[in-house]
């Protein structure tokens, strides 16, 4: 043989040797037992369970809130009536004003009817 012949089947040789160790080669991946797959169904879950309930909980906060506000609000209204209506009380029980309409309905004063209280 010559020379030519010998370097072609020796390459041949190589690349039937390459293959096979490359077939022999063997990539294992890393498999995920049943039992993790749970853990981590349920640790997913969870945290959406727990994200959901601290949207919720916010939003409940939010509302409650709104109508602490509302009821101060209307508080201070009805405070500001109240100082309104106070006001109206002390400008109609002034002695002048209960004399007039006293003298209108056909009262008169008798100072020997009068009592002091003490």
């Amino acid at each position: 043989m010559s020379s030519i012949a010998k370097k072609i089947q020796e390459q041949q040789n190589e690349d039937q040797q390459q293959q096979q160790t490359h077939q022999k080669v063997v990539i294992r991946k890393a498999k995920i037992s049943i039992g993790e797959v749970f853990l981590l169904c349920a640790l997913a879950i969870m945290v959406t369970f727990m994200g959901v309930k601290i949207v919720s909980n916010q939003a409940d906060i939010y509302e409650t809130n709104k109508e602490i506000q509302l009821v101060e609000t209307s508080i201070e209204e009805q405070g500001k009536v109240n100082d309104d209506l106070k006001v109206q009380v002390a400008e109609l029980s002034t002695y002048e004003r209960i004399w007039k309409k006293a003298a209108a309905l056909g009262f008169k004063l008798n100072e020997n009817n009068v009592k002091g209280v003490q």
